[in-house]
């Protein structure tokens, strides 16, 4: 196969696999088997998982330089820059058709939307509640994540208003402090057992 054949068949296979699987499930060895490369191949194109889920939900970014960036300026205005983050990959039109369709695609994208979530938990979210240190990471990130995916699914598929004509800077507003409380490692989160605090 040419170079372009070879990595549209990786791209293909990994976007079928995210689908299919599921994120956590889905491995850069399966990806390449599924494309008929060796390994080796597809990692010319692809560094990691990350890279590759981005690439196949084309999203606008790749964690491992945007995420330093979003932790490189400390603990204060974490939660408005997840947020305004999160707008700025909406922002890009294929991005968010993307996201628009996993959601009206019902229960048979259900492996799709959960690849989407597990990615943001494990990419992002899971990365800066460990830089931070913060108790009850995986809680705190699994409620982050909910409140972001949430907000995407709100104003972009079900149209909810006033949410959906809010603007960036009133929406930023209403979640950042919820986002940062839930980063911040001197206000424990109400309500939360210690088993379910447990990553």
């Amino acid at each position: 196969m040419a170079r372009d054949e070879v990595a549209d068949a990786v791209l293909d296979a990994a976007r079928a696999a995210f689908h299919t699987r599921g994120y956590a499930k889905t491995t850069m060895r399966g990806v390449a088997a599924a494309a008929g490369v060796a390994p080796s191949v597809a990692r010319k194109y692809y560094a990691n998982k990350e890279q590759m889920f981005a690439a196949a939900m084309r999203l606008p970014f790749d964690p491992s330089r945007s995420v330093p960036e979003l932790l490189a300026p400390g603990l204060d205005g974490m939660g408005e820059r997840l947020v305004r983050s999160t707008f700025d990959v909406l922002k890009d039109e294929n991005t968010r058709q993307q996201i628009v369709d996993l959601f009206q695609a019902g229960s048979s994208a259900g492996k799709a939307a959960q690849s989407l979530r597990d990615f943001l938990e494990e990419a992002v979210v899971d990365r800066v509640a460990a830089v931070v240190g913060i108790p009850d990471a995986r809680m705190r990130a699994a409620l982050i994540s909910s409140h972001l995916i949430g907000l995407a699914a709100t104003r972009y598929v079900v149209k909810l208003e006033p949410l959906a004509s809010a603007s960036e800077d009133e929406v930023v507003r209403i979640y950042a402090p919820m986002i940062q409380d839930l980063l911040d490692p001197t206000k424990p989160v109400k309500g939360l057992s210690r088993s379910a605090a447990s990553p």
